[in-house]
């Protein structure tokens, strides 16, 4: 429930020294909510300040004002189920970051989240044996799974679950932002966290609440030591009104900011489209990136090629301005020239290449300024 009204003020001021508490431990040591009934009205802002929040199906819900009080307000019939049930705030809120059919489920996701996080921000993550050599021979599919249709989607789960250790990546947010996949695996034993854009979800665009699920978990990744793995096939920031309207260019900047001022190994791998300010922000050279490849299907370029031959070349054959456009931008080779790209990888090869990348970063130190804190958009 919420605070007990028979308290008064005193409920009020406990909540506030558990908040402050949250808040203190905050990037010290990692914090799991697992909500496994009512949390209600200004008890939800301690899983809300915690890192990661579970929650069980049917059985559990979460809502700062409840269903009496909002139709006393504004009229409205809703169940607790539909304001802030599991399934509300894994699909539509993103507050929770998985939802379990029971306690024992939850109670499970829980250590295997657990299994990828070290004790506190002075320790190391865990590493296991390396049981999985990074010399695996069963990557030759990855070299043919591009689609020649640049516009065709694929799924980068695939490519994600084909390069990572025994194809465990442990997903969070699942059903929220599809557009992107963020989780925890492992590398030869190491653990890494995964960041990478998902074609099939609105062609990979970055959106509000992309940037917002990925800011957050790169800040996670980075507070405790976890290098970071990034797959980019992403054409650019999603346009459009609802999305202008309601910020997203304070809500990608997030994102920006969070790659920029992460001092972990940061290794990155283009699969296809990389356009504009979405390559940058995707954890880019530009922004301290330790190694950042591209598959040979790799399209780096300001924008894509017929948007790009409509500006450039007004007065001329559309369909011969498109193709110059992609002969001479469509691929890796310029980025390649300038150092923005550290090499054309062959497919296959990226599950060694990431596993030496990540032996060589493996006492990287690097240090932001000194500050009191940051000041990012948030």
């Amino acid at each position: 429930g919420g605070a007990r009204i028979q308290e008064g003020i005193a409920s009020l001021a406990g909540y506030g020294e558990v908040f402050q508490r949250n808040v203190n431990a905050s990037g010290v040591i990692p914090q799991i909510s697992v909500i496994m009934g009512p949390c209600a009205g200004g008890a939800v802002y301690s899983p809300a300040l915690t890192d990661f929040t579970f929650m069980v199906k049917d059985s559990s819900y979460m809502f700062v004002t409840g269903p009496d009080v909002v139709r006393a307000v504004t009229n409205e019939e809703v169940t607790a189920e539909e304001l802030g049930g599991a399934k509300t705030h894994s699909n539509i809120s993103g507050v929770c970051h998985a939802a379990f059919d029971n306690d024992l489920e939850a109670l499970a996701g829980v250590r295997r989240i657990v299994r990828f996080l070290p004790q506190s921000n002075r320790d190391k993550p865990p590493q296991l044996p390396a049981l999985d050599s990074r010399h695996r021979a069963d990557l030759a599919p990855l070299d043919t799974v591009i689609p020649t249709d640049p516009n065709a989607p694929y799924c980068m789960r695939a490519i994600v679950e084909k390069v990572i250790d025994d194809g465990d990546l442990e997903e969070l947010q699942k059903s929220y932002a599809k557009n992107i996949i963020i989780g925890f695996a492992r590398m030869e034993g190491r653990t890494v966290g995964v960041v990478a854009n998902q074609p099939t979800e609105l062609a990979g665009c970055l959106d509000i609440d992309s940037a917002t699920k990925a800011a957050r978990f790169v800040r996670f990744c980075d507070a405790f030591g976890i290098p970071l793995v990034t797959f980019v096939d992403m054409p650019g920031f999603l346009p459009g009104t609802v999305q202008e309207y309601n910020g997203l260019i304070r809500h990608g900047a997030k994102l920006l900011y969070a790659y920029a001022e992460a001092t972990v190994p940061k290794i990155t791998v283009i699969t296809r489209k990389a356009y504009g300010g979405g390559y940058i922000t995707m954890s880019s050279k530009h922004l301290r990136g330790d190694a950042n490849y591209a598959w040979p299907s790799a399209e780096i370029a300001v924008m894509g090629a017929k948007g790009a031959a409509e500006i450039v070349a007004r007065n001329r054959d559309n369909a011969e301005a498109v193709k110059e456009y992609e002969e001479k931008f469509a691929n890796p080779i310029m980025a390649a020239e300038r150092g923005f790209v550290d090499g054309i990888l062959r497919p296959s090869d990226t599950r060694r290449v990431i596993c030496e990348d990540l032996d060589l970063f493996a006492d990287k130190k690097l240090e932001n300024p000194w500050k009191k804190h940051s000041n990012m958009p948030l």
